[in-house]
């Protein structure tokens, strides 16, 4: 078997989010605006005095698994719920869902993946699939290797059951540097999915190069394996994902993921004017995210789909540079006359 070569790799970059709140993004930033299916891969450590208040999505699948703490959620269905360690909920945004996550407990820790829907899915109904952490399925090795196969296949086990709709393998691995003797781990990816890899604690080696916690590594799509050695220095977490590559355009306004800029521009509208999936979203808001929600700044403005949205501002500078050149040289000939 072929194993992939690293196309890129970086320390995930810190940045607030939410009201309060600070996530370390691997998905979403300049280096990686997207990797298909990924939209969003966000490491975040939550104060109870911070979180998520209410806001839209529409177009994603968001996948969330709790490290440490609690998170309650909410939305404008009435579904409520708290998710636990090891403990994740795959939510189906489709055509529109308006909801609140917020930490429960100081310290909050956990990832929030973004999964695009395949475009004939984009208008399904929300829903949401709960996994709670004594479900998952766990792979073994003698050395101390373990895994949680919380989606695809991992040392032999295979998950429960598949709660997305776009296919994704999901594995959290852990080592015990007592019985860890350095081994390498080899993890089998299928043939048209991206895969990525993220360490949450400790280092690791891929083809030669260190990782240090708090890294992503983007794989190339060629290979049908990945390989890794965690540091038999340290006890480690490394979070391996991998997901079915679409072939559809990624356009993301805020928390909206279309295929192009003309339905992500709708989506805002929608959003605005109650319609189209956002019915339910006039007039409501969380108990759980009272008292800071404000909604007039969780709506979209420009968001990583910047090239389709910078049209209008820069006319808007453009006449105003205009207009202050205008009143210049008309107070200088005042002043001459």
């Amino acid at each position: 078997m072929t194993s992939r070569k690293i196309a890129q790799r970086f320390v995930a970059q810190e940045r607030p989010e939410g009201v309060g709140a600070t996530v370390r993004r691997a998905i979403g930033v300049r280096k990686a605006r997207n990797f298909s299916p990924f939209v969003l891969f966000d490491h975040f450590n939550v104060p109870k005095t911070a979180g998520f208040p209410d806001h839209p999505h529409r177009g994603q699948e968001t996948i969330t698994y709790i490290l440490k703490g609690k998170m309650a959620h909410e939305d404008f269905t009435g579904a409520q719920g708290a998710l636990l360690p090891g403990d994740l909920q795959f939510m189906t945004a489709g055509r529109g869902v308006m909801h609140a996550e917020m930490p429960q407990e100081d310290n909050t820790q956990g990832i929030q993946l973004w999964v695009d829907l395949p475009e004939k899915l984009k208008d399904v109904e929300p829903r949401y699939r709960d996994l709670k952490a004594k479900d998952i399925p766990v792979g073994k090795r003698d050395d101390g290797v373990l895994v949680k196969v919380i989606s695809g296949k991992a040392l032999g086990v295979d998950s429960v059951k598949d709660l997305a709709y776009t296919p994704v393998w999901y594995l959290d691995y852990y080592t015990n540097k007592s019985l860890y003797g350095g081994n390498k781990i080899v993890q089998d990816i299928p043939q048209g999915f991206n895969a990525l890899m993220y360490v949450l604690k400790g280092t690791a080696e891929v083809q030669g190069e260190k990782i240090d916690t708090n890294e992503v590594v983007f794989f190339e799509p060629e290979g049908e394996t990945v390989e890794f050695t965690p540091s038999v220095d340290s006890d480690s977490q490394i979070i391996v994902v991998a997901g079915q590559i679409l072939d559809q355009g990624i356009v993301q306004r805020g928390p909206f993921v279309s295929v192009n800029d003309r339905d992500s521009y709708q989506a805002v509208l929608d959003f605005k004017e109650g319609k189209n999936g956002f019915e339910r979203a006039v007039g409501w808001s969380s108990e759980i995210g009272k008292p800071m929600t404000e909604p007039e700044k969780i709506l979209p403005e420009t968001g990583p789909a910047q090239k389709y949205e910078l049209g209008m501002p820069l006319i808007v500078v453009a006449g105003l540079f205009v207009f202050l050149i205008w009143r210049f040289v008309k107070r200088d000939k005042q002043k001459q006359a």
